[in-house]
């Protein structure tokens, strides 16, 4: 890949952590006609279109929240972004891991496949942090 490639990608990952952030769609992250498949443990959703794709997640994930924790990796046709969220609402905070595989258009991401573990409540992260020691974050 180039440089040029490489900084675009980059750039892009920026760009969807903090769509992520925000639920708002930054310019230029998204082609007009991008299609979202998303799946989610026992589940999954499309969209096709920006305008669709962003009301997908505030739908999913109405509660703003940061991405503490991310890799992006350049692939031939666009690049592969692993990333953590967490947020917090009534019960308290809420944690995620996510990868996605997304294919680079005109220098936007024109589709994307996003595959989510499910979102664990606190209890099910103390359960898992009493039962299970992890070798990095």
């Amino acid at each position: 890949m180039s440089t040029q490639t490489d900084t675009r990608v980059k750039e892009l990952a920026e760009l969807f952590v903090r769509f992520l952030e925000t639920n708002t769609a930054p310019d230029g992250l998204f082609t007009d006609d991008v299609l979202l498949d998303l799946t989610v443990p026992q589940w999954r959703l499309q969209s096709r279109g920006r305008d669709e794709l962003v009301a997908l997640r505030r739908r999913s994930h109405p509660f703003l929240g940061t991405v503490p924790r991310y890799r992006v990796d350049p692939t031939p046709t666009g690049l592969v972004l692993e990333f953590e969220e967490s947020w917090e609402d009534g019960q308290g905070i809420w944690y995620c891991r996510e990868l996605m595989r997304a294919e680079i258009r005109d220098g936007a991401i024109g589709e994307a496949s996003v595959y989510c573990t499910g979102d664990w409540d606190p209890a099910t992260q103390e359960a898992h942090a009493r039962e299970v020691s992890l070798l990095r974050p």
